[in-house]
């Protein structure tokens, strides 16, 4: 599968997550106070939760239900109950298209 245009750069709000979906993966796409977009994989690993009703703080996702933080970097958690990490997907910004291929994770 080759990337996919998700949104537009001028739809995201800054610090908040928006849930896409692409190829039948749901994802929690982040524009971060720093102007970078970040996409994470957006169920929580330690329920059935979407990511992306949580909140954004600095370069993490927070999910709402029972507080385990991920990185929007890594994926990896940085507080229980959440102890497995969820995917990092790269993203490709082309002029004001955001683009996502499901298929390429970041490594950790």
């Amino acid at each position: 599968m080759s990337a996919t245009r998700v949104c537009g750069l001028s739809e995201l709000v800054q610090d908040e997550a928006r849930r896409v979906e692409v190829g039948g993966v749901a994802m929690a796409v982040v524009l971060d106070g720093n102007g970078d977009v970040h996409a994470i994989g957006d169920v929580c690993t330690h329920g059935d939760i979407s990511l992306s009703d949580g909140f954004v703080e600095g370069e993490t996702l927070e999910c709402w239900a029972h507080g385990s933080a991920f990185s929007l970097t890594t994926g990896r958690p940085l507080n229980l109950p959440a102890y497995e990490p969820v995917p990092v997907y790269e993203v490709v910004i082309d002029g004001d298209d955001v683009l996502i291929d499901p298929a390429v994770t970041k490594s950790l």
